[in-house]
């Protein structure tokens, strides 16, 4: 099977300050690092399958801007290959992360996709030779339509679930999986309890739905039968950067699909490969420090970042 992913979903800009504490109101801290890089969870989902040594495609908006030039010069730098939807000169969204450098913990104020912008239809030929399809919601009509071409051609779907977006449901049906958010919430109608809320979102089509929750277990439901996934333990004396985890999850698990790994073996890989990568900053320091394999099969490293960031859901 193809080692080939493509993500679809959200582009951002992040300006990330590590600071000793998060100031308060009318209150200026003075920060101790400060990152600008490209973000996003299908863009950082996007770079982690090409850190881990598959190829990416990036389906995303990013526009005739100044910003969507650095977005787009920064992905090309990380070996992801771009399409971009947008038919204007607009910009990606703009984040700004603060992380706590004592617990790596991180307070974000960003703005999504523009759904005012128009994009145009992705080409089903970015689906050729691909093993996996993972798309973050953010362009839905996108996402809908790339997960729907991929189940007719037997290619494997995968949901980044950080929020409950207009026309979820419409796009549950064309998934095999879905990975959600510990604060996902499906509707109206919240389901009280884990068990309730996999249930509910297995019934819109999903064989695989699990969620997350941050250094707890992962809680999964696959084909109808419960399974807990455990974190390994990090101690918090060694977390810097909690940013970025969660894409980390989603690009590992369908670098695994892709590679033709079974569903649950896939996720506890991907568990693993995301709950290392809080020890190092942004969403990309760990890959300088991933042993990978050249032509020859001889040891080498991927070049190392200091990360792009999980800004938005």
């Amino acid at each position: 099977m193809s080692a080939a992913v493509v993500c679809c979903g959200l582009t951002t800009i992040d300006v990330t300050q590590v600071v000793t504490a998060v100031p308060t109101t009318n209150q200026k801290v003075v920060a101790r690092a400060t990152r600008v890089h490209v973000g996003g969870p299908a863009a950082n989902a996007a770079l982690t399958v090409v850190a881990l040594g598959g190829r990416a495609t990036l389906v995303t908006a990013l526009g005739a801007s100044t910003l969507g030039d650095l977005a787009r010069h920064e992905l090309a730098a990380g070996g992801v290959e771009v399409v971009d939807l947008a038919t204007d000169d607009g910009a990606p969204p703009v984040s700004t992360v603060l992380v706590t450098e004592a617990t790596g913990e991180r307070a974000v104020a960003s703005t999504n996709h523009d759904g005012a912008r128009v994009l145009r239809a992705p080409d089903e030929s970015v689906l050729d030779g691909v093993g996996c399809v993972l798309v973050d919601a953010h362009l839905m009509a996108a996402s809908v339509a790339l997960c729907a071409a991929a189940r007719a051609r037997g290619v494997p779907t995968l949901l980044d679930g950080g929020s409950d977006k207009p026309g979820l449901p419409t796009l549950l049906a064309h998934l095999d999986a879905a990975v959600l958010s510990g604060d996902f919430r499906l509707g109206d109608a919240d389901p009280r309890t884990t068990a309730e809320l996999l249930d509910a979102v297995a019934a819109y089509g999903p064989g695989v739905v699990a969620q997350s929750h941050g250094a707890d277990a992962i809680d999964c439901l696959l084909d109808g039968v419960r399974h807990r996934i455990e974190v390994p333990h990090v101690p918090a004396a060694e977390v810097v950067d909690t940013l970025g985890a969660g894409d980390v999850l989603h690009g590992a698990l369908a670098h695994g699909i892709a590679s033709g790994r079974a569903w649950p073996d896939a996720l506890a890989e991907a568990v693993r490969t995301a709950s290392g990568s809080v020890r190092h900053p942004g969403a990309l320091g760990w890959a300088g420090r991933r042993p990978t394999s050249d032509e020859t099969g001889r040891a080498s490293s991927v070049p190392g970042t200091s990360g792009p960031s999980e800004p938005t859901d």
